[in-house]
């Protein structure tokens, strides 16, 4: 399979990059930034099977020629929250290129499409106060947005769910991450600069503890093009563990004691149930750092 990825040379681009050509596959790596070391090295290694494409993902005739000749799409080129640009930027980026990248691959008669989403389509952690309806959260559970961030992956996934009525021949999944990391240890403890859950305590009760191996993010994405359903589907794709200390229920007791719980929150058991993934598309979120 000859695969495009956007964002190609993001955290998630160049593991998915990496991932594709061990199983075998080319990978055309579009983004709006040079490859990097890692690819070039990457490239030189793989054979002629790597190869690289300038691209805006909001310049639909680029994203179009980009896809040219290629059999399946991960789509991840995005910002990745509401305050690294003007809130309209995050907005307009965000929702056109989803659409540019469904767009091109359906008219290409693209069949595969993956593409980044967000535990945010539904309201969490850039919600002044996060609402849920009930733990753990599934994929029916309804959204309660009020950021552009969380509102762009809401309707990405919305215009994903229109080209797979246009297009019945496509499968198309949305990628439901959160705080996609190296290790849980990171989650907890933070790393370079960079706090985690022990040091923004308020943030940890908002995002609900949870957290994604890099690993498991990029497999999940390269997975997803071997899936057999027809149409289009939002997947969680986060850690079956949280990442603080304590027992689930005791954390959901003490921080959201109205929440009613429907569904198994034993042990540390993650607030988002990613058992979708496993029945779809085969995924599992082994790495348990």
């Amino acid at each position: 399979m000859k695969i495009a990825i956007t964002g190609g040379a993001g955290r998630i681009g160049k593991r998915s990059t990496e991932i594709a050509l061990a199983q075998g596959h080319e990978v055309v790596s579009i983004d709006r930034v040079a490859p990097g070391q890692e690819l070039i090295k990457l490239a030189s290694e793989a054979g002629g099977r790597l190869s690289f494409c300038y691209a805006e993902i909001t310049d639909y005739m680029a994203v179009y020629n980009a896809f040219r000749g290629c059999d399946a799409v991960i789509h991840l080129a995005a910002l990745l929250g509401p305050e690294v640009a003007p809130e309209p930027q995050v907005h307009h980026l965000n929702v056109t290129g989803s659409y540019n990248a469904l767009c091109a691959a359906a008219l290409l008669g693209i069949k595969k499409v993956c593409q980044a989403s967000s535990v945010n389509a539904t309201g969490l952690v850039f919600s002044r106060s996060p609402k849920f309806d009930y733990f753990p959260l599934d994929e029916n559970h309804p959204t309660y947005n009020e950021d552009p961030y969380s509102l762009s992956k809401w309707i990405c996934e919305q215009q994903a769910d229109t080209f797979a009525r246009r297009y019945e021949d496509m499968t198309i999944a949305s990628m439901r991450f959160h705080w996609v990391l190296p290790s849980r240890d990171i989650a907890l403890n933070g790393f370079g600069g960079m706090g985690g859950y022990q040091q923004n305590p308020i943030i940890g009760v908002k995002q609900l503890w949870a957290w994604t191996h890099l690993d498991a993010a990029a497999r999940a994405c390269v997975q997803a093009l071997s899936a057999t359903y027809l149409g289009h589907e939002a997947f969680y794709i986060v850690a079956p563990n949280h990442a603080w200390h304590g027992l689930s229920r005791e954390l959901a007791q003490t921080h959201y004691p109205n929440v009613p719980i429907r569904g198994e929150l034993a042990g540390t058991n993650s607030f988002f149930d990613s058992s979708k993934a496993e029945r779809l598309l085969g995924w599992r979120h082994v790495e348990l750092e």
